[in-house]
């Protein structure tokens, strides 16, 4: 699977954290807007990026895809708001 044009596949990165004794998971975790994932293929028109960078993501963008029984995220570059 190749991303093409200005196209980002990514696979989200499932975090947990603790705040205040409480686990915080992306379902307990409203108010954050990002999600966290790493790039799995850019497309061709893509700058700035490359494959296995960990880039943060508003979680409104793009579209979930199945791929060999994984899921996976397609999103434009201008979705990507942060690189690790």
């Amino acid at each position: 699977m190749k991303a093409i044009n200005h196209y980002i596949i990514a696979e989200n990165i499932k975090e947990s954290k603790t705040v205040s004794g409480l686990i915080m998971t992306d379902e307990t975790d409203v108010d954050n807007r990002y999600l966290k994932a790493k790039i799995i293929s850019i497309g061709n028109l893509v700058e700035g990026l490359k494959d296995g960078d960990i880039v943060y993501y508003d979680k409104h963008a793009g579209h979930a895809i199945s791929w060999k029984e994984k899921l996976y995220h397609v999103i434009r570059s201008g979705d990507v708001v942060l690189v690790e």
